[in-house]
């Protein structure tokens, strides 16, 4: 008579200890990259990684959905693939490509020689005259990369189903070698600034992520963790009046991407405060159009005033 297995349920208090310990090795690793996460990303991130499901990051230029990738990346000891989307992107582009030329060279090199054209064309069409290119590279790394799909939205609908196909199997079919499967799969992180609306079926396949325009708090430990540099009054001072500029109607939005630019910029100028005349002089390290420079222009004395009432409210630390 065979005896009942006995199933073991862990107490809840031990599952809490564990899944706090493990998210905060994610947060550990993160701040070790100078990466400044809230909860919310440290939770997708952690999910991500430990699940092995693709992440979905939206959000407007600017706010540090790439950063994402290339830290965890980093933090993984991983190489990072970067499949760069763009308007009329296509398979073979993502996929692999012959090296043509090399074919052509190699075929030269064999005239005269006693092969036969069975076996001239298994040497030409094998992985050695094969141009990896980022989808297939994710696929055939011996060690589960960190592939970052930038930029989802730029790339056709078409080009997107494929994506899926791909997302799905991890596993492709080239005629001349045969099928090629994943031994390791890819860490997927995909971006969008949202030009256009990605399918539904894209977005049931991954988890997601909103990253908008950070709060004072959260940019200014940014600041201080990528520009140690940068005098603390100085960089309270480009925190609000970024936080200000954010809330105008402009062209292109400065992000934190911006933000750091010209804080490097006036560290590098020797500065401990905005001053008016340097802040008129690097508005274009923030904005990215003449519209955008000659509206604050407008304003720089309206912002300037804000900028020192904010200040006076603020806590000294």
């Amino acid at each position: 008579m065979k005896s009942a297995s006995v199933k073991i349920i862990k107490p809840e208090s031990d599952i809490n200890y564990m899944y706090e310990k493990d998210t905060k090795k994610i947060q550990q690793m993160l701040e070790q990259q100078n990466y400044v996460a809230d909860s919310e990303i440290v939770m997708s991130v952690y999910l991500a990684k430990k699940l092995h499901k693709p992440l979905l990051v939206e959000g407007p230029a600017g706010v540090g959905k790439t950063e994402i990738a290339k830290v965890m990346a980093q933090a993984l000891d991983t190489d990072l693939i970067r499949l760069q989307c763009y308007e009329g992107l296509d398979a073979n582009m993502a996929l692999y490509e012959w090296n043509y030329q090399r074919q052509l060279l190699h075929i030269k090199l064999e005239e005269g020689s006693d092969k036969s054209l069975q076996e001239r064309e298994n040497t030409i069409f094998s992985e050695d005259f094969l141009l990896k290119r980022p989808l297939l590279q994710a696929i055939t790394h011996p060690k589960s990369p960190v592939l970052l799909i930038d930029e989802l939205d730029r790339s056709d609908e078409e080009f997107e189903s494929f994506l899926l196909e791909i997302l799905s199997e991890w596993q492709i079919t080239i005629p001349e070698i045969g099928s090629i499967r994943a031994e390791k799969l890819p860490y997927v992180i995909l971006t969008s600034n949202r030009n256009r609306e990605l399918s539904d079926a894209v977005r049931r396949r991954c988890f997601y992520l909103w990253l908008d325009y950070p709060e004072f708090e959260k940019e200014l430990a940014i600041v201080k963790s990528k520009v140690p540099d940068c005098d603390l009054h100085l960089a309270k001072q480009i925190c609000i009046f970024m936080g200000l500029i954010r809330e105008q109607k402009l062209e292109k939005v400065p992000g934190i991407a911006e933000t750091l630019d010209w804080a490097r910029s006036l560290v590098t100028l020797h500065q401990n405060h905005l001053d008016p005349e340097i802040v008129e002089a690097t508005l274009g390290i923030i904005f990215k159009d003449k519209i955008d420079v000659a509206h604050v222009k407008d304003s720089l004395a309206e912002f300037f005033e804000k900028v020192g009432v904010k200040l006076k409210e603020m806590p000294v630390s």
